[in-house]
């Protein structure tokens, strides 16, 4: 069970200029105490083709957590364009917030972002270098895709054991295949009764062809003789 729980996302800045910072109210949950701080990252997708243009926009810890609702806003810094390929600068790319717990993720949530000009003349006639200042984003804040990873908290390091019920459980297996293995005996003992009935009644069926047999041939031998 996940100690921290992400409750929601409000993208507060949307549609903005390509050059205008994030800004992303963040609400989540905390079910017990942690002893380190959360890590909270923003990454921007510059090329569907390679990771290598992907740009860490901000990464902020956050913390002490108290138990229960918190909340804060995640500012960072719009991308930077010279490191993004100017082919893919207007067109449609992927954000994304993730939550770390002791360099583990725990969850990610991804939003499209579409990067358009802001007329119409530019985006029906592109000019062939990109004009920055005349792109901007649209997030689909009502579409996230949000992705949960399962780690190790605190108090689950501490647990060396295996629960008593997990214990319970095995010897009930035991029990079953006991009674199951006495179930099966019971069931060949019926088996070989039958074959020997079966054997039995094909022998006396045996005997009493052979003596229609000789009836027959008695009476074929005195019927000449009344002849």
């Amino acid at each position: 069970m996940s100690i921290v729980s992400l409750l929601g996302i409000n993208v507060l800045n949307n549609p903005a200029r390509f050059t205008d910072p994030y800004q992303f109210e963040i609400t989540f949950e905390c079910l017990e105490p942690l002893k380190e701080d959360l890590e909270w990252k923003l990454t921007y997708v510059g090329s569907s083709r390679s990771l290598e243009h992907d740009q860490e926009l901000d990464s902020i810890l956050v913390g002490p957590v108290p138990v229960g609702v918190n909340k804060f806003i995640l500012t960072a810094d719009a991308p930077s364009p010279e490191l993004i390929p100017a082919s893919e600068l207007v067109s449609v790319t992927v954000i994304l917030l993730s939550c770390s717990y002791r360099e583990r993720e725990f969850v990610r949530v991804g939003y499209y972002v579409n990067n358009e000009y802001d007329s119409e003349e530019l985006r029906e006639n592109p000019p062939s270098k990109v004009q920055v200042e005349h792109i901007v984003r649209n997030i689909l804040a009502e579409k996230p895709r949000v992705t949960r990873f399962n780690i190790v908290w605190d108090n689950e390091e501490e647990e060396e054991y295996p629960p008593e019920e997990l214990e319970e459980e095995e010897e009930d297996d035991k029990e079953t295949v006991g009674d199951e293995e006495e179930e099966d005996e019971d069931e060949e003992v019926e088996e070989e009764d039958d074959e020997e009935e079966a054997d039995e009644e094909a022998e006396e069926a045996e005997e009493v062809e052979e003596v229609e047999e000789v009836e027959e041939v008695d009476e074929a031998d005195e019927e000449p003789e009344k002849k």
